[in-house]
């Protein structure tokens, strides 16, 4: 999955699941600001990545 995009610097990333299945997901944004990120699973779409390139 791709969180972030646009050119930065990304910088402390921690990843965790808990109990009830949500995947908690936080980083600094060109260590000034802390991102806070909740996904679902459930709610992904899979896609192929072909040629070892993220779809667009």
């Amino acid at each position: 999955m791709v969180l972030e995009s646009q050119p930065g610097e990304y910088s402390y990333p921690a990843v965790i699941q808990s109990c009830d299945g949500l995947v908690h997901i936080t980083y600094t944004w060109k260590r000034k600001r802390v991102k806070y990120v909740v996904l679902d699973p459930a709610k992904l779409t899979l896609r192929p990545m072909k040629d070892g390139q993220w779809p667009k």
